[in-house]
């Protein structure tokens, strides 16, 4: 059922009046003929959601193929909402050494078999944590722990490329 309510507005209020119908806020601009509508919510069972920024991402396989190119699989993920390594496990995207499919800690930082290595958008990620600084001391400032790398910021978007399996490459 349809509904329509008013908002008077005071002498007092700054504020232009509102009125909403059917969850549909109207707001009157100086002229009457400016009417901006919004929505808070849709009449349908799902909920209208500001577009989140997201992160695209690309992985680099360990090893050249056939052809000499590195095989590449490519997702995207939703800035500042998860770990490196969800991401990875939610899409199938191979992470661990032999060693690390067995030994790995689970996400815990307390093994460092997930190592990964940034070639591009590093500034799109969190600083390294202090798990990472103990277990990456002597290995190069690209390597990151994929269990304690936050991808995003809740406000960037950008493009992280990762190779997998670093080490594998010396």
């Amino acid at each position: 059922m349809a509904s329509l309510n008013f908002t008077s507005m005071s002498s007092v209020s700054p504020h232009p009046p509102e009125f909403s119908f059917n969850n549909y806020k109207l707001r009157y601009r100086k002229r009457l003929n400016a009417v901006s509508f919004g929505s808070n919510s849709q009449e349908s069972s799902s909920p209208i959601e500001a577009e989140k920024p997201e992160i695209e991402l690309e992985f680099i396989g360990p090893k050249a193929g056939s052809d000499g190119s590195y095989p590449v699989e490519k997702t995207k993920a939703i800035s500042g909402e998860k770990l490196l390594r969800s991401i990875m496990s939610d899409k199938k995207i191979e992470l661990y050494a032999a060693y690390g499919k067995v030994m790995n800690c689970g996400g815990g930082g307390s093994c460092g078999t997930c190592i990964v290595e940034i070639i591009d958008g590093k500034d799109l990620l969190n600083e390294r944590t202090d798990t990472e600084l103990k277990y990456l001391k002597k290995k190069p400032e690209s390597w990151r722990l994929a269990c304690q790398t936050i991808v995003g910021n809740k406000e960037n978007c950008g493009k992280v490329v990762v190779q997998r399996l670093p080490q594998w490459k010396k």
